[in-house]
């Protein structure tokens, strides 16, 4: 009786201190997230020069600290299990049981619910990615082909296309404006991808794609195909410049009639 009392209280003990490791562990990181606010690490990705990128950015923060919150519980929890119920003798530890009804009710749920939040969280970033302005103040034609690219300007009457390695064209865009961009490919599939925008798209023979930029600093970056084309696929490289409205006046009126 005396010794299945003192097992009972130090099974007691061992889980008081596990919901207090498991409390303190939650808040520290909900203290950490509240502390850093925007400061959150990038963990390893482009911040997004773009306002539709900047949101696939700070979703990708979400999901990266999401994991490392539920990986972290997991860890926790498999390692009290190891060091509290590792092997001391030929008796089964812990008491085995038929069932826990609350207990399964929890790891049912809870994993639904942290499911449920960031596919709400997704669904709104790729609605807003995916939003194309009735009235952008630019827009820009861009052809795929093997193997280079083509970009016209329809407003301006503007073309940048590839003109053989190492000649590629310039997309150019001024900071702080919507451009709606209508996206085509001449042979085969094709990728379209802007690494610093976070953004990838395809370009498909026998579909069109409309997507928006707006730009938020002004920079150079360096676009490519992320789809494979063909034998000079390495060679689907593109310029991409933000720069000032005047700037951008400034180019389109240096390449009119050119």
């Amino acid at each position: 009786m005396v010794r299945s009392m003192k097992k009972r209280s130090l099974e007691l003990s061992w889980a008081h201190k596990a919901r207090r490791l498991l409390g303190s562990v939650a808040g520290i990181g909900a203290a950490g997230l509240v502390l850093s606010a925007c400061n959150i690490p990038s963990f390893g990705a482009f911040k997004g020069n773009t306002v539709q990128g900047n949101s696939t950015y700070h979703l990708w923060q979400g999901f990266f600290v999401a994991s490392i919150f539920v990986g972290g519980i997991t860890f926790i929890l498999l390692a009290l299990a190891i060091i509290r119920f590792r092997r001391k003798g030929e008796s089964i530890i812990p008491k085995q049981v038929h069932g826990n009804t609350k207990l399964e009710v929890f790891y049912t749920v809870v994993p639904v619910v942290i499911v449920a939040i960031l596919f709400f969280f997704t669904v709104r970033v790729e609605n807003k990615v995916d939003t194309v302005a009735r009235n952008p103040n630019l827009r820009v034609d861009v052809t795929a082909f093997q193997w280079g690219w083509k970009f016209y300007y329809p407003k301006y009457g503007v073309t940048t296309i590839t003109k053989g390695v190492d000649l590629y064209p310039t997309l150019e865009l001024p900071v702080g404006e919507t451009a709606t961009f209508r996206l085509v490919s001449l042979d085969v599939v094709h990728g379209f991808y802007m690494p610093e925008f976070d953004f990838s798209r395809y370009a498909l023979p026998g579909v069109t794609n409309y997507f928006d930029f707006t730009p938020q600093h002004t920079a150079n970056f360096l676009g490519r195909c992320s789809q494979f084309c063909g034998l000079y696929h390495a060679d689907m490289l593109f310029y991409v410049h933000v720069v000032a409205p005047s700037q951008f006046q400034s180019w389109i009126h240096a390449h009119q009639g050119s």
